[in-house]
């Protein structure tokens, strides 16, 4: 056994060596690093051998708990018959068999299953394929080249994610790299851009979607949306009805409507995926980060029969697809997916979670009274908490102010690790959190807000 390297020296080395993502390494590098060596539940426990209650689900991406027996167990089994083959002309056991459960549980009408890495590559594939759909199978309907997308939308980091992405933090600088999009305003309640009141309104937020779609559908290949959620923007939630208006809009002008469901999908919002809420198929389908139950990287774009039609041709005529990855496929990882939906069948989650996300939302209506919480966002197991500096007014904190970042590193102290987006705290806990576990986590945000502006 190789001797252990201790706490101190990792994190000499991880300054010396390691560039973080999202992360201000001139800060970094001034900090002591949180390294973690182990997992156990909804627990996360340092190379100290400190415990802390995984806040956000390491990103978004653990599901069933770490060290789960079944998902380990996977893992060991397919690693006793193969790592990795190529899936270029090749085929494997394991992604034949999940394609199947997943067309089994997604939405009605898809029917196939393109394997990619992660949600940047599942996007990239969407958009690909929503071009070349156009000019192969209606190429008299216009050029069908761009999308329609959120602002402040986030759908990865690849060229083509960010070009229909919208976080002018995150992409601004890369404007030069990017292909031109068509935008429209995000169903963003609390901050609404047309100055209305949810229910009152009647979901106005639609019609200037509308104006845009008629305008351009022509130039337009698809429509993208994170459905419900826009989850990197801080939690914005859509009122009930928009979605399915949204598919209706899409239908009408011929226009492909991709759901990013990355975050939103595998029981985070309730139900395996957001769609299914307000009985919506998109033409195709994004999903990864829970597909492995956090334990693999994998990703998939889910599309109908028809859109796959469109592709089939003889040699010559180079309809094929051109796009791939060097682990698509990967036996380990759709081994692991295999094994993270049997979990929610035998483990019965998506029953589990309804009374789980009902104690949820009663833990935090307290936390709607206290003086610097704007507003409460939450559908399923995502949440939420946007901290303001003025309630009356909806007055942002000033960004070096940093106010998310500090009641995250108050939290931290206090055992529960979360990973703000700005001034917005996010709490997106695995599925399998206890009760127990449910109530520490809401608790230590609330001494945490209170804490850090007792401190002003």
């Amino acid at each position: 056994m190789p001797k252990r390297t201790g706490p101190d020296r990792l994190a000499d080395w991880d300054h010396k060596y390691l560039w973080h993502p999202f992360t201000q390494m001139q800060e970094w590098e001034q900090e002591a690093p949180l390294i973690i060596e182990r997992g156990k539940g909804s627990y996360l426990i340092d190379a100290e051998g400190d415990r802390y209650l995984d806040g956000t689900s390491s990103i978004w991406v653990n599901l069933h708990g770490h060290r789960h027996p079944t998902l380990d167990r996977a893992i060991k089994n397919q690693l006793g018959r193969i790592a990795h083959s190529t899936f270029l002309g090749l085929s494997n056991p394991p992604a034949i068999q999940l394609a199947r459960e997943l067309i089994r549980i997604a939405p009605k009408g898809l029917r196939r299953v393109f394997y990619s890495d992660n949600g940047s590559t599942a996007v990239e594939v969407a958009l690909k394929m929503a071009v070349q759909y156009w000019q192969q199978r209606h190429p008299d309907v216009g050029p069908k080249t761009s999308f329609l997308h959120l602002k402040q939308a986030y759908h990865g980091d690849t060229i083509g994610a960010v070009s229909v992405g919208n976080i002018e933090l995150f992409h601004g600088r890369f404007k030069p790299l990017l292909f031109p999009t068509v935008e429209a305003d995000p169903p963003y309640c609390y901050r609404c851009p047309l100055k209305l009141t949810y229910p009152d309104c009647g979901t106005a937020c639609v019609d200037p979607l509308e104006q845009l779609l008629k305008r351009h559908h022509r130039d337009l290949a698809g429509l993208i949306i994170e459905p419900l959620v826009q989850a990197a923007a801080g939690m914005i939630t859509s009122p009930p009805g928009y979605l399915k208006r949204v598919r209706e809009l899409c239908t009408k002008y011929h226009v492909l409507l991709i759901a990013d469901e990355v975050a939103t999908g595998f029981g985070r919002t309730g139900k395996m995926f957001a769609c299914q809420h307000e009985g919506v198929t998109p033409d195709l389908m994004c999903i990864s980060k829970g597909l492995t139950g956090g334990y693999m990287p994998l990703a998939a774009t889910l599309t109908t029969e028809d859109i796959y039609k469109a592709f089939l041709g003889r040699y010559e005529d180079f309809k094929t697809f051109f796009h791939g990855h060097s682990y698509t496929g990967n036996p380990l990882g759709c081994a692991v997916a295999l094994a993270n939906l049997e979990v929610f069948r035998k483990e019965q989650t998506l029953t589990k979670l309804r009374p789980k996300i009902a104690a949820l939302t009663r833990l935090l209506r307290p936390l709607a009274r206290l003086d610097h919480v704007g507003e409460i966002r939450q559908r399923g197991f995502m949440v939420g908490i946007e901290l303001v500096r003025d309630c009356a007014t909806k007055a942002a904190y000033p960004l070096a102010a940093r106010m998310g970042h500090r009641v995250a590193m108050e939290a931290r102290g206090r055992g529960l690790l979360l990973r703000p987006i700005g001034n917005v705290l996010v709490l997106m806990p695995p599925l399998s959190v206890t009760l127990n576990e449910l109530q520490r986590m809401v608790s230590i945000i609330r001494q945490s807000i209170v804490s850090t502006h007792d401190s002003l």
